[in-house]
């Protein structure tokens, strides 16, 4: 039997992680996103102006942009967008903040210390696995609501409303995009094609 392929992980909260590289401070932060524009604002909030460079990178599914700040080409960004993807992660931001402590580490030190700084940043941080989510409005009769709610446990399946009105319930539902043929497979079989399920968000490609 072939092996699923690990679902790609993000991270769960924002951290931080500091060291000192033959006397340059190195200070990493990184955070998850779900968009560039929320990226670039991370970028602003935590760069420190009064430092030497602030070099970043993100990873945002296909899309990735980083900066060297003024480091050598190569060097700095592009080290830190390789922690990042070294550790299969996705929709996470991480910028390194340099103080030049007066030694210069050449170009292989210097994408030692971004990279390095970066990486230990996000092994320490916690994570959590991103799972595309389905959501769809359905309308359910007041007799079959129960059983379609003990149901959609088993799809990993979250109400996030409902209303009550004459004839039954409507709901709106977000669960694993992988299990939305089988919400619709229950939904034919429970309702007997009385109402059909409703995708509220752009199918996938």
């Amino acid at each position: 039997m072939a092996e699923r392929e690990a679902a790609p992980r993000t991270l769960a909260a924002p951290c931080a992680f500091a060291e000192e590289v033959r006397k340059s401070r190195f200070l990493a932060h990184a955070a998850p996103v779900d968009d560039p524009a929320a990226a670039l604002a991370f970028v602003e909030r935590v760069a420190d102006r009064t430092a030497t460079h602030n070099c970043w990178a993100y990873r945002i599914d296909a899309q990735y942009r980083f900066s060297d700040d003024g480091e050598p080409g190569g060097t700095a960004g592009r080290p830190i967008l390789q922690a990042v993807e070294g550790q299969g992660l996705d929709r996470v931001v991480v910028v390194v903040t340099r103080w030049f402590g007066g030694i210069k580490l050449g170009a292989g030190g210097l994408a030692r210390a971004y990279g390095g700084c970066a990486a230990e940043c996000l092994r320490r941080a916690p994570k959590r696995s991103l799972v595309a989510l389905a959501r769809y409005a359905v309308a359910c009769p007041f007799a079959e609501l129960a059983l379609l709610k003990s149901r959609l446990r088993e799809l990993d399946a979250h109400i996030e409303t409902e209303t009550f009105g004459a004839a039954g319930a409507e709901l709106v539902l977000a669960l694993p995009a992988r299990h939305a043929e089988a919400l619709q497979r229950l939904l034919a079989g429970l309702l007997r094609g009385r109402a059909a399920p409703l995708r509220l968000d752009a199918a996938a490609d």
